[in-house]
């Protein structure tokens, strides 16, 4: 199967990891992502690549990005709903509310704006009816010392998730959600490289094609089954059995 899908987060990590798994099964990828230079980049190598610089943050940006894109695709088969950042991490006391409005802005509402424009497109155009992936986290469950930013939000997609679901039901618009735990992207690296550098075992990890393949799963799925929820984590790490 090929068909659309709008990836948010598309210039690295997992979102970049996602369009090239895509742009590869010969799908037409809209890439979304603040920097234009290194949408470019990608859209240079892959014919069926739409470079959409925005700024998922900002209504106005998410609504002109899903309009420009079904402009070239001409529809909405799938959205990979996967921008988000992690702040610093610190104790709730010392938490900045800069970092505090900063996940809000990233985490929760870019994922609720572009859900939104996603689904309005596919409410209403012809074939009627498409697909959200949301991309969750394992701290959607369980979180991490010092990360009431990123887990708050996190857990605030499970809930996005389900609502989007029931509302989704009489247009066949099915919404997943996908809770990630320590796949290899650039700010694990980090984590593992300092590990490494104080002596301690790295974390266990799990490639980011592993992501990738999961997504196309679920998007080419037909609209009468669905993935609600799925968990896809290096096996080895302390999810399960804490506490």
């Amino acid at each position: 199967m090929t068909g659309t899908i709008l990836i948010t987060g598309a210039s690295s990590g997992i979102g970049l990891e996602t369009a090239e798994a895509f742009l590869a099964k010969g799908w037409t990828v809209g890439l979304v992502a603040r920097s234009a230079e290194r949408l470019e980049a990608i859209a240079s190598r892959h014919s069926r690549a739409v470079p959409l610089p925005a700024d998922v943050t900002r209504a106005e940006d998410v609504e002109a990005a899903v309009v420009d894109f079904v402009s070239r695709a001409g529809r909405l088969d799938v959205v990979f709903n996967n921008a988000g950042i992690f702040t610093d991490t610190a104790t709730l006391d010392e938490i900045s509310l800069e970092s505090w409005y900063q996940s809000l802005a990233a985490n929760l509402t870019g994922m609720f704006l572009t859900a939104r424009a996603a689904f309005a497109q596919m409410r209403r155009q012809d074939v009627q009816g498409g697909r959200i992936i949301n991309n969750g986290s394992i701290s959607a469950h369980a979180p991490r010392e010092g990360a009431t930013c990123y887990t708050t939000t996190k857990h605030a997609i499970t809930g996005l998730t389900k609502s989007i679901s029931l509302d989704g039901r009489p247009f066949e618009i099915a919404c997943s959600q996908i809770d990630i735990g320590n796949a290899r992207t650039e700010l694990l690296e980090g984590i593992v490289k300092r590990s490494i550098d104080r002596g301690e075992p790295p974390p266990p990890t799990m490639d980011l094609r592993h992501v990738a393949e999961a997504v196309l799963y679920i998007a080419n799925l037909p609209l009468a089954a669905n993935v609600q929820f799925m968990t896809l984590m290096a096996t080895k790490m302390p999810f399960i059995g804490r506490g």
